[in-house]
């Protein structure tokens, strides 16, 4: 029986220890339940943090949107995302947690320098217990929230390192450990695809305004608008698609040692029109010389460039693309200037503008040609004008002269004859009138009429009336504005200002003839009705005269008119060079 008692309470006893085992087995079913549904929340919420990245096609929100998704995946207190620039050097900088009101008081965002950099020169996954024991770590600025457990990734884009992606503080103390390395990576691999989506999605944009621009341009082009108003239009579209603060045309001056701002558009551009930068010494000179485009972070510290230090607001990031010329030279410029501390000007900002500089060009020579079809217009309407008047106008003139003086040898009154007299001379000097008419209108020589011996002395003569009272009659005979060498011109204008000049103070004249004639040499006479020079010593302005006339090879005479007897004829005689 004892024995049977004791086999019982054994019985009993024994299924204690499974139920043991059973509880341990449940508890751990119970966590490993509770890790998967962390682990499949966790995944929902990447899963969503994916979407919500890859819904946007704003570049800024893009990035924007990985920083919170991150720091909410991760629990993480502070994110930030580098963007990586030049020199692998930190060109953008976006943080989540830190306020605005303290991120003004820590200053200048990072360049890349301690941790942030390690992650630049060795773009691998990089978590840190406490980053401040790091060998790069350089510590922080005033201000700086303290931080010590630390998480980075790189964001690739289509291989290349766009930038990387930085978190700090995970909440309650806690340490990033591997799932929250494995979830950034995994949301890193997305953020590139989204980046680059809005990167394509913004290049698209920029390049369907790109096309409407050139479209613009290309009908004001076509509709005959000047050039100034076709490169002030280009200057603007190319403002607005680089996203710009100023824009210039800038083109060479008369002696091509500087180029001038033709054409300013943007931030102050009525202080910017008109100033003028050394070829030899500038973005744009450069550009213009070398006929390749020119790019600089900061046009302030470049030695190449040509900061204007009258501006309120300091130009920084600059590009200078050239203008060039059917010729294949560059003669100018175009210039996009950003404000300080803006980014710099991308590849394919610089490959566009080069397109706007291209239509530049285009305008240029289009008025080129467009000015050189006008003057052809003119100088045949002209030919023609002067055609007419001399196989026409001349040939009546003289035939009717040709008249008169055979008419005149009829007439028996002395008064009549006389008339008749006058009148084929009036008819003679008309004739020469035309005549230098004529050689006004052919005349297609170098110099253009504003700077022509024709239209110089027209100007000479009408200064002359304040000091005479009245205007001078003017006659112009031969080729002046062709064959008369500038020298000579020179002297002729110095001769017939002297002339007239001694006429107001000394002759008290009532009328002054001036006629110039140009044959086998250069004849300038001034004729008044005065009170004569007399026998008076030439001195003062006939002297000046004379050695003029000397120094040529040439003559002066001075003495009364040999018609009236009364007043001075002053004729200065010089001949031409010979071919």
């Amino acid at each position: 029986m004892p024995d049977a008692a004791g086999q019982g309470r054994q019985k009993h006893q024994s299924p204690d220890l499974p139920q043991l085992r059973l509880d341990e087995l449940l508890d751990e079913l119970q966590q490993r339940l509770d890790a998967a549904r962390t682990s499949q929340n966790r995944m929902h919420s990447l899963l969503a943090a994916v979407l919500s990245v890859g819904r946007e096609l704003d570049l800024e929100q893009v990035l924007r949107r990985i920083i919170e998704a991150a720091v909410a995946l991760t629990d993480a207190a502070y994110g930030a995302l580098g963007v990586v620039g030049d020199q692998q050097r930190i060109s953008k900088f976006l943080t989540v947690g830190v306020p605005e009101e303290l991120i003004q008081k820590i200053g200048p965002c990072p360049s890349g320098h301690g941790i942030l950099g390690e992650l630049i020169r060795n773009p691998e996954p990089l978590r840190l217990t406490d980053l401040t024991k790091h060998p790069a770590s350089y510590g922080f600025p005033a201000h700086h929230p303290p931080m010590r457990s630390f998480l980075g990734v790189p964001i690739r884009v289509r291989n290349e390192v766009f930038g990387n992606l930085y978190l700090t503080e995970k909440h309650g103390g806690a340490q990033f450990d591997a799932d929250d390395e494995a979830v950034l990576t995994t949301l890193s691999v997305a953020a590139g695809v989204a980046i680059d989506n809005a990167r394509l999605y913004h290049e698209s944009r920029r390049r369907e305004k790109w096309l409407e621009a050139s479209g613009e341009i290309t009908r004001t082009l076509l509709s005959g608008a000047s050039a100034e108003a076709v490169l002030s239009l280009i200057a603007q579209h190319a403002l607005q698609v680089a996203q710009a603060d100023s824009a210039c045309v800038l083109l060479p001056t008369s002696d091509r040692s500087e180029l001038c701002v033709t054409v300013a558009e943007g931030l102050e551009a009525r202080k910017l029109t008109g100033r003028t930068v050394p070829i030899n010494d500038s973005l744009a000179g450069v550009a213009a010389r070398t006929g390749e485009p020119t790019v600089t972070a900061d046009i302030r510290t470049d030695e190449r460039g040509h900061a204007f230090p009258e501006l309120k607001e300091p130009h920084g990031p600059t590009v200078a693309v050239p203008l060039f010329s059917a010729q294949e030279q560059a003669p100018g410029a175009l210039r996009l200037a950003r404000l300080a501390d803006r980014p710099e000007f991308d590849a394919t900002e610089v490959k566009l503008l080069s397109s706007f500089a291209a239509q530049a060009a285009l305008a240029l020579e289009l008025a080129r040609h467009r000015a050189e079809a006008e003057q052809l217009t003119l100088l045949q309407e002209r030919d023609r004008i002067a055609r007419d008047l001399h196989d026409l106008a001349i040939q009546r003139l003289f035939a009717t002269g040709m008249t008169l003086q055979s008419a005149g040898r009829l007439i028996e009154r002395p008064e009549a004859a006389d008339r008749v007299v006058r009148a084929v001379d009036d008819l003679d000097e008309t004739i020469k009138i035309i005549r230098s008419t004529i050689f006004a209108l052919r005349s297609t020589g170098g110099r253009t009429d504003e700077k022509g011996l024709r239209h110089q002395m027209i100007q000479t003569v009408e200064a002359a009336v304040p000091a005479l009272g009245f205007l001078p009659s003017l006659t112009m005979d031969g080729r002046l504005d062709t064959d008369v060498p500038a020298e000579i011109a020179d002297h002729v204008l110095a001769v017939t200002a002297e002339a007239l000049s001694n006429a107001a103070r000394h002759a008290v004249a009532r009328r002054v003839d001036v006629a110039l004639t140009v044959a086998d040499e250069v004849t300038l006479t001034v004729t008044d009705d005065g009170v004569g020079i007399g026998a008076t010593p030439h001195t003062g302005g006939l002297t000046n005269m004379r050695s003029r006339a000397e120094q040529l090879g040439g003559t002066l005479t001075v003495g009364p008119p040999p018609e009236s007897g009364t007043g001075t004829r002053i004729s200065w005689q010089v001949p031409l060079p010979s071919d």
